[in-house]
């Protein structure tokens, strides 16, 4: 029979018989000890019933031109994820773990070389002449049988990493999202809060030069020029802050987008809450944790751990190396492919450890150890993700409330300005009233910006933490 063909068949078996046995333990399972349900504030709106069913988990899926409705926004999310940095680091980190995944799969495989040489040689001792062999080889070298799953334990890991280096990514990407969205809705507060100053200002610089008239004509005095004065400069002490705020907030845009940023896409004020951000998902149910991109990533870290203790188990059983080649070999180079200079060679080697020092078992305790660590992890990212969405749930019902108190505290602070100002014009009010009256429809406008700002910024962490924004657009329905 063929040599060749016998070499070729016993490759053929090596690389059947390779990972046939894997010494990785089951994964173990989670216990991260959280509710079914995510607790709720008292006296909070329950979830709506009505709400169309299956819709529940779907935040994930909304994609994220789909919630964030501004197509000036959604303009400058998209500029930030083609321009941002720490994004596109990100993205290369997932290449280098593909290309370590690669490196690490190859060597479930035979390497196999092709060789030419040419060896001289002549015993100094005795009047021959030089000899010389010329040889063109085809073969693999150290191959290792995988019989016990070594190999194949490390390429798992390494696939594992890989993945887990794709979720990592992912979850970049939708805290980008956050922040831009964050940044973008803090820039429209701030320059919210500079118009409320500015149109405060105005009205304060009417009722000083007010009070100065009637201060000439002895109808107001001089403490009440003084505190209207003052007034008039602490407005123009929050416009200067709220001037430098939006410098800031330009700048925080800037560093997210990645490059400069076109003036257009940029927000005036706070406008419409319901033409900023699209609607989320009335019911919630816990596991929607489990599409998370850091909870997926301590999870393949998990199983990547698991698959490293294989690796270490395994290297307690021999390692079986195989080497082999076959070719031809000719004292003439011109008769190197003639018929009769065909060789052939096969060198299995197999090495069982007898004395490391204790390294081995050192090595799977250490592997052990970094499995409990990995299983640890990802417990606790299953609570903290647990955490984020009760809170930012807890948060949506109550900061609602809050608006919806604010905005008629706005409502009334207004109406009891108007009255002021017009019994302080009559003369039936000291100026002290009126001025009580302005700051506190000053404070509660402020504290309007502020409450709804908080809701925003809330529903984009919503959003965040229920896995929202890798998907451009949602789905069709239907579609796999």
């Amino acid at each position: 029979m063929n040599k060749s063909f016998i070499l070729s068949c016993a490759v053929t078996l090596a690389l059947g018989l390779s990972g046939c046995v894997s010494l990785a333990p089951k994964v173990p399972a989670a216990q991260p000890d959280v509710p079914a349900s995510w607790p709720l504030p008292e006296n909070s709106a329950a979830p709506d019933a009505s709400a169309p069913a299956g819709s529940q988990g779907r935040t994930a899926d909304i994609g994220w031109r789909q919630f964030y409705v501004d197509p000036r926004l959604s303009a400058l999310i998209e500029q930030a994820l083609h321009n941002n940095r720490d994004l596109r680091v990100a993205v290369l980190n997932v290449e280098k773990a593909r290309a370590q995944y690669r490196i690490q799969r190859a060597d479930r495989l035979p390497s196999i070389a092709a060789t030419a040489s040419l060896q001289r040689s002549r015993d100094i001792n005795q009047p021959q002449p030089i000899t010389q062999q010329y040889r063109a080889e085809l073969g693999t070298t150290q191959f290792e049988l995988d019989l016990f799953g070594r190999v194949a334990s490390l390429s798992t890991g390494a696939l594992e990493r890989y993945l887990a280096e794709g979720e990592a990514s992912r979850s970049a990407q939708l805290s980008l999202i956050a922040e831009v969205a964050n940044a973008w809705l803090t820039l429209a507060a701030d320059r919210e809060s500079l118009k409320v100053a500015q149109a405060t200002r105005d009205t304060q610089e009417a009722s000083f030069q007010l009070t100065e008239q009637r201060h000439a004509l002895g109808a107001a005095s001089s403490l009440d020029v003084s505190q209207a004065q003052t007034t008039v400069e602490t407005a123009r002490a929050d416009m200067a802050r709220y001037t430098g705020q939006v410098a800031q907030d330009i700048n925080a845009l800037r560093l997210l987008a990645g490059g400069a940023l076109d003036e257009a896409l940029l927000p005036t004020g706070l406008g419409d809450d319901a033409t900023m951000l699209g609607a989320l998902p009335a019911e919630l149910p816990s596991d929607v944790l489990l599409r998370r991109p850091d909870i997926l990533q301590s999870e393949h870290l998990l199983r990547a751990a698991n698959a490293d203790i294989g690796a270490a188990r395994a290297a307690f059983f021999p390692s079986i190396l195989l080497t082999g080649s076959v070719g031809t070999a000719s004292g003439q180079l011109n008769n190197l492919f003639d018929s009769g200079t065909r060789v052939w060679s096969f060198a299995p080697q197999i090495s069982l450890p007898i004395f490391q020092g204790g390294r081995l078992r050192a090595q799977l305790a250490g592997a052990k150890a970094d499995q409990q660590i990995a299983l640890a992890q990802y417990e606790k990212a299953i609570q903290a993700g647990f955490r984020e969405v009760a809170d930012a749930l807890a948060l949506t019902s109550t900061l609602a409330g809050q608006r919806q108190a604010q905005e008629a505290l706005v409502g009334a602070a207004a109406r009891a300005d108007e009255l002021s100002r017009a019994r302080y014009k009559a003369g039936k009010d000291s100026y002290l009233v009126a001025l009580d009256a302005q700051r506190a429809l000053y404070a509660a406008q402020q504290q309007l910006i502020a409450t709804r700002l908080a809701e925003q910024t809330n529903r984009v962490t919503l959003y965040k933490v229920l896995g929202g924004g890798w998907n451009e657009r949602s789905p069709i329905p239907g579609t796999p």
